[in-house]
C-alpha cells in the first residue's frame, strides 16, 4: 500500500475504546448517567455475533456478581419501540440473570446504527478468548459500519470485501486495530461465507481455518454436499484437498463421486533414505563420484527388483 493509501486510511477518525466506556463519578459524556435497569427492559443488539454461554467463565462471573454486584455498566441505547438494545455487556446480564438479580447499572446513550455497531465489536474484541465464527462476523460488522460512516456504501457481496481502494482503506483500518494482518482479517471475513454447520466445526476446531477458508468459496450447494459427506465419511479435508475443491466448485464439477473422491484419497510420502560416507566407503574407493556411487546404486537396486517380481 502506498503512502497516500495510508494517509487515507488514517484520515478516518473513529472514536477509542477508552473514549467509548469514559465514565466519571458524575457520569458519561454530556452528564450521562449509571442507571439501574429493569433486566427485562434490556435486548440483545441485532444480530450479535459473540455467544454468551453458560460456560464456566460465566460461572466465575456469577459467583463475581453475588458478591460484588456489576462493577462495570452496560451501555444501553434505546429502542423505538420500547425498552433499550444492549450494546456492551450481554454477559454481565446474562450472569445477574443467573444470580438472581432483577436490575443491572447501564448508560444509556444516543446512538445511530453504525455507532452501535462500532462499540459492539470493540467492546467483545477486548476478551481473551474469541471463537473464529465470533471474529469473523465481527470484522465484517466492523468493516460495513466503517464504510457506511466514511461515506462508503458497503459491497452487497461480502466475497468482494477488499478488492478496491475504498475496501483496503477500511480492512486497513480493522488491521491496524487489531494487530491483524490486513490479509488475515479478510480470510476471517471470508469465513462468514461457510455454511452455519461448517463455521460450527472451526469453532469446535474439527475443521482447520486455512481448509476452511478454501471451501468458503464453494457454492452453497457444494457446501450443503459436502458436509454430508464429510459426515457420512468421517473424513476431513486437508488444506490441498480443500483447494482442489474449490476449484472444481468453481469449474461447476463438484458432484458427490468427486467430493468422495478427494476425501478418501490416500497421501503417501515417498520415503527418505539417507547413507552416511562412511558407510558407502566401504563398498566405494575415493575415486567414484556421486554421480557414480547414484548409477551403481540404482542399477543394483533394479535388478535386485526384477529378481524379486
Amino acid at each position: 500500500m502506498s503512502r497516500g493509501m495510508k494517509s487515507s486510511a488514517k484520515n478516518i477518525q473513529m472514536t477509542s475504546y477508552e473514549d467509548l466506556f469514559r465514565v466519571s463519578e458524575n457520569g458519561g459524556p454530556e452528564g450521562e448517567k449509571v442507571q439501574e435497569i429493569a433486566l427485562t427492559e434490556l435486548f440483545p443488539f441485532r444480530d450479535h455475533p459473540f455467544k454468551v454461554l453458560d460456560d464456566e467463565a460465566m460461572t466465575d462471573t456469577v459467583e463475581s456478581v453475588k458478591m460484588h454486584g456489576v462493577l462495570v455498566p452496560g451501555i444501553a441505547r434505546p429502542r423505538a419501540e420500547g425498552g433499550y438494545e444492549l450494546v456492551s455487556g450481554h454477559r454481565r446480564k446474562r450472569a445477574s440473570e443467573l444470580a438472581g438479580l432483577e436490575t443491572m447499572p447501564v448508560i444509556v446513550r444516543e446512538m445511530d446504527d453504525d455507532e452501535a455497531v462500532l462499540m459492539m465489536v470493540d467492546s467483545n474484541l477486548q476478551r481473551e478468548h474469541i471463537l473464529p465464527s465470533e471474529k469473523a462476523w465481527a470484522y465484517r460488522m466492523k468493516l460495513e459500519a466503517i464504510k457506511r460512516k466514511a461515506g462508503r456504501p458497503a459491497e452487497n457481496n461480502s466475497g468482494q470485501v477488499g478488492q478496491n481502494l475504498k475496501g483496503r482503506f477500511s480492512i486497513e483500518i480493522i488491521a491496524e486495530e487489531t494487530g491483524e494482518s490486513r490479509k488475515q482479517v479478510q480470510r476471517f471475513i471470508r469465513l462468514t461465507e461457510l455454511s452455519p454447520s461448517m463455521l460450527q466445526m472451526v469453532d469446535d476446531k474439527k475443521l482447520l481455518f486455512n481448509p476452511a477458508v478454501e471451501l468458503s468459496y464453494l457454492t452453497k450447494e457444494d457446501q450443503v454436499k459436502l458436509s454430508e459427506k464429510m459426515a457420512e465419511l468421517s473424513q476431513v479435508p486437508s488444506l490441498e484437498q480443500a483447494k482442489r475443491l474449490r476449484k472444481f466448485s468453481q469449474e461447476g464439477k463438484l458432484g458427490e463421486d468427486v467430493i468422495e473422491a478427494i476425501l478418501t484419497e490416500e497421501h503417501r510420502t515417498p520415503p527418505q533414505v539417507t547413507l552416511k560416507g562412511e558407510r558407502l566407503l566401504q563398498y566405494f574407493s575415493e575415486e567414484y563420484t556421486q554421480k557414480q556411487i547414484e548409477d551403481v546404486i540404482i542399477s543394483l537396486l533394479e535388478t535386485w527388483k526384477k529378481e524379486h517380481n
